[in-house]
């Protein structure tokens, strides 16, 4: 399950980097915690990490459900379409809020692919 590991960890610490925005915006905006909202600019980056929470929810157990029970290899593929649909969720999302449904997409796309992937991986190749 190296493919699976590799992406897990790679998701994990765009993770981390983006608390670390988090982190940085609420100095850089005069945001103390534990307010949530102030200049746009920090909202825009917490919202990209709450978000970002929010799929990882969905996201790993259904990448660790398809490596398990589909393949490996795949899975880490498809990690890493969800990787990069975050990096242009949040890329897309710091400058202007209108624009970050493509980054989205293809996140949530690659975690649906996942998760029914798994689902049918379980229900018919057990």
């Amino acid at each position: 399950m190296v493919w699976t590991v590799l992406v897990t960890a790679l998701n994990l610490v765009m993770f981390v980097v983006l608390g670390g925005l988090v982190s940085r915006a609420r100095g850089m905006f005069g945001v103390p915690a534990p307010a949530m909202t102030g200049d746009p600019r920090f909202e825009r980056i917490y919202r990209v990490h709450q978000n970002t929470a929010e799929q990882l929810i969905v996201f790993l157990p259904s990448l660790w459900m398809f490596a398990f029970y589909v393949s490996d290899l795949w899975a880490g593929l498809l990690g890493l379409v969800f990787l990069g649909g975050r990096a242009l969720y949040a890329s897309s999302y710091f400058v202007d809020a209108s624009k970050r449904a493509p980054g989205f997409i293809v996140s949530i796309a690659a975690t649906m692919v996942l998760l029914i992937g798994a689902v049918i991986g379980v229900l018919f190749f057990n």
